[in-house]
């Protein structure tokens, strides 16, 4: 018999018995759906992550305050306010960074704010005017404050699109006031929606001068003696090839401020590189990755299972055909051959069915 002969035979064989093809080709339907749908689901999340920490460029590096070594037990980061703003100076000096192109020191803290019979707690972001560029952030409507309101410490805010939704959800924001903390804000601008970013959201955050975060909303905290304290600072390298370089002339330079040993066993200060984070995370969601693709291609074995324990009955039923094929000439190759298509058959169509279930499973 010809190979076209024997397909034939077989194709009519399995439409004949369309429940049983279905049935037995529904474990490869299963078992490819599952690996392309948690595939591209682990692939998607790893995007979707990604996009989020490189939300504020993988060239960023922040500096948290950090505790110094107390009886033997390091301090977590942010668990002691070492950092001043005469430090974020001498970071923004080229002749001890040269390879950071923006400094943009921050104080960090909760606030109460309040407009009409709305209210809502928030961050609330103590910057400078370098805070756009660092954090790859953009003003949807109207402006960002300028260096004479940090000198001034006006009270001038820049709302996150969520604060100012939720503030005036009937009218638009930009020019209305505000209360922070009890005390009145002009909203002078509203920034554009970014998402969540590795240290929160400044969607659901608000931004003021720095001197007006430091003085006036957080002056119990953020004032020591005649030094003001900053949260953390974030140093934008110049480039992507520059970050480690950066990095190093960071810690020598707030180990030099603050008569730390050079070997950095005392320090009082934590730098995080940005691009650290993303290697991990991105390790991290590989990894996970492949264990559910490992996962769901168990059913795929099962269903390749499924399948040969169906074709070992299907023989068994089908003696007579068998034997009546043997009577007219067939041999036995030729009814092994018949019975190998069956089987890639169910497979290949089987596969191609969960394929475009597994596409809709993962876009849904």
């Amino acid at each position: 018999m010809s190979f076209s002969e024997t397909l034939s035979i077989a194709l009519r064989s399995l439409t004949a018995n369309k429940l049983r093809t279905l049935l037995t080709a529904l474990g490869i339907i299963i078992g490819v759906a599952a690996v392309v749908a948690l595939m591209a689901i682990g692939q998607g999340s790893q995007a979707s992550i990604t996009s989020t920490i490189t939300a504020n460029g993988a060239n960023l590096l922040t500096v948290r305050s950090g505790a110094s070594n107390a009886g033997g037990v390091r301090g977590g980061i942010g668990s002691s306010q070492t950092l001043t703003t005469e430090d974020a100076a001498a970071l923004a000096d080229p002749n001890n960074v040269p390879d950071a192109s923006l400094i943009s020191p921050e104080y960090n803290g909760n606030g109460q704010l309040v407009a009409g019979s709305q209210n809502t707690n928030a961050q609330i972001i103590g910057a400078t005017p370098a805070y756009l560029a660092v954090h790859n952030a953009s003003v949807a409507s109207g402006d960002f404050f300028t260096s004479d309101d940090v000198s001034s410490m006006a009270n001038v805010a820049v709302l996150g699109p969520n604060v100012a939704a939720t503030l005036f959800p009937d009218s638009d924001a930009l020019g209305q006031s505000v209360r922070i903390n009890s005390q009145r804000f002009r909203v002078v601008g509203i920034l554009a929606s970014k998402g969540g970013t590795g240290f929160g959201s400044t969607d659901d955050g608000v931004i003021v001068p720095l001197g007006t975060a430091q003085r006036k909303l957080f002056g119990g905290r953020a004032v020591n003696g005649g030094s003001t304290l900053v949260s953390g600072i974030a140093v934008q390298a110049k480039d992507a090839n520059s970050v480690e370089a950066a990095l190093g002339e960071i810690q020598q330079t707030l180990r030099t401020r603050h008569n730390l040993p050079e070997n950095g066993d005392g320090d009082d200060f934590s730098v995080i590189n940005q691009q650290d984070i993303l290697n991990s995370v991105v390790s991290t969601t590989q990894t996970l990755t492949l264990f559910l693709g490992a996962i769901a291609a168990i059913s795929l074995v099962v269903g390749g299972i499924g399948i040969m324990n169906i074709m070992l009955v299907s023989v068994r039923e089908r003696t007579r055909e068998i034997g009546l094929r043997k009577a007219l000439g067939a041999r036995e190759s030729d009814i092994l051959t018949q019975f190998m298509l069956e089987a890639l058959t169910i497979s290949l169509v089987g596969a191609l069915l969960g394929l475009a279930l597994g596409i809709l499973i993962a876009l849904a």
